[in-house]
């Protein structure tokens, strides 16, 4: 339970679905009432860059997402756990829930910082390299979060970069802060998901409306959702692409063992998922390109009666705003459970979990 110091300190009230909707708003408590956060987990983050979902373990994911969802049920903002630390949020390719969920992040943890929400007011307009930039860097903040058109941007900037790295999306690389919210709107949904080994009658069939290989969140996320593997039971992939995973994507989904299946026709397939996960923009060569576009839902299409959808947004036609006040929804718990994964990676990233456990009693020392 929530120690009862902290009461009065609660955020008041946490995010309900607007009146008359019935869209998926799961209380954070499920996540941490049974047990203690085994703090001792998040501390092998501690100065670590985190670039793929490979920089993740299924235990550091579960117990972050525990964390986050402590950092929803109660306001910590007065015990300052960033006071003193500096994040520079580098963002060289547009964003709007990304940056302001990680600036908004630190600014509730204490901390400060410089943001860059154009890369074109750098001296990159200028022709400098990002390696040189990323030694600046080290003497301007403790922490950079970068976002970047080009794949290879985040090994670029670590050629001289000595503090941590956030990877905020890279090209057609990956998005794994994306994916770590992604998992906790799931696992606030069904907090049995964090079982190793879900009877199979309960393991979800998810399925994916994109192309894993040219998009980084549905690729971060389809990687993520490896590491649960026990609580899956399917994946099918719906694309336009005959191969839409890419030589990584696919050989580690072969590597997994779990069924999975590709194909093209959304109709026979959809009435069989549990979890949907879509998305149609991808940032391909210099332009964004809507991939897979004639993937769309609605509220008349056919979907089991207990399915949900995420979406990391923005959509464009592909996600009908008729489905938002229904029970499919669970992409707007996704968006808003957002800011508070990514306190919860921050403070661990820093190594500040001690201050947390002066506002938090249950997180083991």
């Amino acid at each position: 339970m929530v120690d009862a110091r902290l009461e009065p300190n609660r955020m008041a009230p946490i995010l309900e679905p607007p009146e008359n909707s019935d869209s998926l708003h799961p209380e954070p408590e499920v996540l941490f009432d049974d047990a203690p956060i085994e703090a001792t987990v998040l501390a092998h983050l501690e100065g670590r860059s985190i670039v793929t979902v490979s920089d993740f373990s299924r235990r550091e994911v579960i117990e972050l997402c525990r964390l986050a969802a402590m950092l929803e049920a109660i306001e910590v903002s007065r015990f300052r756990p960033l006071d003193g630390k500096i994040v520079v949020t580098a963002f060289f390719e547009a964003s709007t829930r990304t940056r302001t969920s990680f600036e908004s992040a630190t600014f509730r943890l204490g901390g400060n910082i410089i943001s860059i929400p154009e890369g074109q007011v750098t001296g990159v307009k200028k022709g400098e390299s990002l390696s040189d930039i990323g030694e600046m860097f080290n003497a301007y903040a403790d922490l950079v979060v970068m976002r970047h058109t080009d794949t290879d941007a985040p090994r670029q900037i670590r050629q001289n970069l000595r503090v941590p790295l956030i990877n905020a999306g890279n090209g057609t690389g990956e998005h794994p802060t994306q994916a770590l919210a992604d998992w906790y709107a799931l696992l606030k949904w069904r907090p049995d998901l964090i079982g190793p080994d879900l009877p199979l009658e309960k393991r979800l069939h998810l399925g994916i409306l994109g192309t894993p290989g040219s998009m980084r969140a549905v690729k971060s996320f389809l990687l993520m959702s490896l590491l649960f593997r026990g609580a899956i039971r399917k994946i099918t992939v719906i694309s336009e692409m005959a191969d839409p995973f890419g030589d990584d994507v696919g050989r580690e989904i072969r590597k997994c063992g779990i069924d999975y299946h590709v194909t093209n026709d959304i109709q026979s397939n959809l009435r069989e998922l549990d979890v949907i996960y879509m998305n149609s923009i991808a940032f391909l060569g210099d332009s964004y390109k809507a991939l897979d576009a004639r993937y769309k839902l609605d509220n008349n299409s056919p979907l089991k009666e207990d399915a949900v959808i995420l979406h990391p947004l923005a959509r464009l036609d592909e996600l009908s705003t008729s489905l938002d006040d229904t029970r499919h929804n669970l992409y707007f718990s996704q968006a808003h459970g957002a800011v508070f994964m990514r306190q919860g990676l921050l403070a661990s990233v820093f190594g500040r979990l001690d201050r947390l456990s002066e506002a938090i009693s249950i997180i083991a020392a």
